[in-house]
């Protein structure tokens, strides 16, 4: 199966001069849908991780099926003011413009391991971020999953020296 099949693309969204990548197609097909957490789990299948941390909102989507799928805790990381504990706060670039990132204090515990995961890489602002209020709170990086990676826009370059995997490239 072909998964970019499932990707629709809308140009000039959130503003002008943007392409994004909209996967509500592939959430909306159960054979896509299945076939993508398939190719999620194979990709850790022999790591030890006990946390996957997603961010707001479309990591949302996989991270808690995933956590569910190989016994793990789900770590929610949502914008500012969204959670009702004690945070940790990352701000970070995004391809069309800046914004911050918080977890719970008390969501990674030292010595975690975890993975992260999320739809899009595109600059890989927001996943440096995440990495950040990881390894902040004591948690070791395992790994981090996307959906999608636009490799044109080089985000894995923010993420050298951490194992990152996508199931789709553009």
């Amino acid at each position: 199966m072909d998964l970019r099949d499932y990707i629709r693309d809308v140009e000039d969204f959130p503003k002008p001069g943007v392409g994004f990548k909209d996967i509500t197609p592939l959430l909306d097909s159960k054979e896509a849908l299945k076939e993508s957490l398939k190719r999620f789990l194979e990709l850790i299948e022999d790591k030890e991780i006990n946390k996957v941390v997603a961010m707001e909102s479309r990591g949302f989507f996989f991270g808690p099926l995933i956590a569910y799928e190989i016994g793990a805790g789900f770590i929610p990381v949502r914008k500012p003011g969204k959670l009702p504990f004690t945070t940790y706060k990352q701000e970070y670039d995004l391809e069309y413009g800046t914004d911050v990132l918080e977890m719970h204090i008390d969501a990674i515990s030292p010595g975690d391991k975890v993975l992260i995961h999320d739809d899009v890489l595109a600059t890989g602002g927001t996943a440096e971020a995440v990495v950040k209020l990881v390894e902040r709170a004591g948690g070791e990086v395992v790994q981090l999953d996307f959906l999608i990676d636009l490799t044109f826009l080089n985000g894995k370059s923010k993420l050298e020296g951490y194992e990152v995997n996508s199931l789709i490239q553009y």
